[in-house]
C-alpha cells in the first residue's frame, strides 16, 4: 500500500504533464491546418518525369 503513495502521485503529474503538452500544442497553432498536407499531396505538380521518347532503358 505505500507504493500507492507514490503511483497515484505520479500519474496525476504525468495526465498534467500531458494535458499541459496538448494545451500547448493547441495554442501554438499544431491544429490549425489539418486537411492541408493531405491535399497538398495528391495535387503536388512536380516535373520530375523525363521527357518524352526517353524512357531511360538500355539503347539497342
Amino acid at each position: 500500500m505505500d507504493v500507492l503513495a507514490l503511483l497515484i502521485p505520479a500519474a496525476l503529474f504525468l495526465g498534467l504533464l500531458g494535458l499541459a503538452a496538448f494545451l500547448w500544442a493547441l495554442k501554438s497553432g499544431q491544429f490549425d491546418d489539418l486537411d492541408g498536407a493531405a491535399e497538398r499531396i495528391l495535387f503536388d505538380d512536380d516535373d520530375d518525369a523525363p521527357p518524352p521518347g526517353r524512357d531511360g532503358g538500355d539503347s539497342r
